[in-house]
């Protein structure tokens, strides 16, 4: 049985920066590192691996920010999302929409990709993990976690162009 104090203790730091470079929020990531391990907590029995313990909290931390992504999109109404005082000009405004947009389609294509080129994408890009630590972590060769991370660049801009 796994000690799930030593498991907080052990991995809360790792989770919280993972959190922290998706939503790029103190406050928002310590909030979701809480709920990650409180849906971990919930969950231990499907652990299937005790060794790739690192690789099943950041999928439900993944998850908990999506979950909350789209929580906060759904919640805020548009006008909210532009900061009026930070707009000077219509060019500033549509450069904004734009990039809200992008975002929102990124986002909503990472979501669709199938494991595990999501989370290696994930971990590579956006937390910017070494690829010989991710292939440490899965327990495989740093080439299966470089030629991962190429396939899942590769769906994901395909993703998006059938999108835009």
């Amino acid at each position: 049985m796994l000690d799930f104090e030593k498991l907080y203790i052990d991995n809360r730091e790792y989770v919280y920066r993972f959190l922290y470079k998706l939503c790029r929020s103190e406050s928002t990531a310590e909030e979701l590192t809480q709920e990650t391990f409180f849906r971990a907590y919930m969950n231990i029995s499907s652990l299937r691996h005790e060794e790739a313990v690192s690789v099943w909290l950041c999928q439900i931390a993944k998850n908990t920010y999506f979950a909350w992504y789209n929580e906060e999109k759904r919640l805020r109404p548009f006008d909210e999302t532009i900061n009026p005082e930070a707009v000077d000009s219509s060019a500033d405004t549509e450069s904004t929409v734009i990039k809200n947009e992008l975002s929102s389609i990124a986002s909503s294509c990472l979501s669709r990709l199938d494991e595990p080129y999501r989370t290696v994408f994930t971990l590579a890009a956006l937390w910017e993990l070494p690829l010989s630590e991710i292939s440490r972590r899965y327990g495989k060769s740093e080439s299966w976690a470089r030629v991962t991370f190429y396939r899942a660049k590769q769906k994901l801009i395909s993703m998006m162009e059938e999108t835009t």
